[in-house]
């Protein structure tokens, strides 16, 4: 039997890490085959893209993407995490807040912005990561980073016990929706935390293509990745030639491409190289 290549579009569920749902996936496929693209933390649900067999050669294509979340941000109160699972470290009167200060100060984070990354991300300070540190009771800081925020809108503010702000937001990769949870905080003068994440695109994958972790289908590579990167359709001498490792005529498009075989499987991926087409992957239909 052929082996089964493609990407899983996941719902992750609350409680879970990255990790587990690809160790779950790793039990059901029968393959040990797998990765994903752009953790998730175990309190974040929704969209979590799992390549499979040679799909997983594509997800450095996709991890690099745009991301869009829906989350709730609570003001008042500030955690050592930046989110609710975190211990409480300052509360603050948020009564005076109105909607307008949070409108005026949302402005701050849409744009290319620096970016300060929460103190529990999986970053590496002398090679050990963040989140393992601040365990471990030690100081954090990292570094800023440039991150583009393509759109941020309030969705609806809710006062009663707390104040509680719905947002969504498209963004670029690497972007920490706990630091602008954070930052908004601090900018009104509360203080603020992440109360709950949904991941609902990793581009060009919807949260409305995502299934279950029991349940969800494998979408055939060709088909998932002509929607990522462009296609570039190959004879059977041109795959012959990439088989042994020699580069062939220049692709049309700059960047990276994908060669497909007569039989319609994906046979390489291809990168023009001081004027020829140079295979970085090849494939065995």
């Amino acid at each position: 039997m052929s082996k089964q290549h493609g990407f899983l579009v996941i719902d992750k569920p609350a409680g879970m890490t990255s990790h587990d749902v690809v160790a779950q996936l790793r039990k059901r496929l029968g393959t040990k085959q797998l990765g994903h693209a752009g953790t998730l933390d175990p309190m974040a649900t929704g969209v979590l893209i799992v390549g499979m067999n040679n799909a997983t050669k594509f997800l450095q294509y996709i991890v690099t993407g745009k991301k869009r979340y829906n989350a709730i941000i609570r003001l008042g109160i500030s955690t050592v995490t930046d989110d609710k699972e975190g211990e409480v470290v300052a509360v603050r009167d948020w009564r005076a807040i109105k909607d307008s200060d949070i409108e005026s100060a949302m402005d701050k984070f849409r744009g290319t912005i620096l970016q300060v990354p929460s103190s529990v991300s999986a970053k590496k300070i002398a090679g050990e990561r963040a989140y393992d540190l601040v365990r471990e009771g030690k100081e954090v800081e990292l570094a800023a980073k440039e991150v583009t925020i393509h759109e941020l809108k309030v969705l609806a503010i809710h006062r009663n016990e707390h104040l509680d702000i719905d947002i969504d937001v498209a963004c670029s990769a690497g972007t920490y929706i706990r630091s602008i949870a954070r930052d908004l905080g601090a900018a009104l003068g509360v203080g603020g935390h992440l109360i709950e994440l949904r991941r609902t695109e990793v581009a060009p994958f919807e949260l409305n293509e995502a299934g279950e972790i029991g349940s969800a289908e494998v979408l055939p590579l060709r088909d998932a990745i002509a929607k990522v990167l462009p296609i570039r359709e190959l004879g059977f001498d041109e795959v012959a030639e990439l088989k042994f490792g020699r580069r062939i005529d220049k692709s049309n498009q700059e960047g990276v491409v994908v060669g497909i075989a007569p039989d319609g499987e994906v046979a390489a991926i291809l990168e023009n190289r001081e004027g020829r087409a140079q295979p970085v992957s090849v494939f065995n239909s």
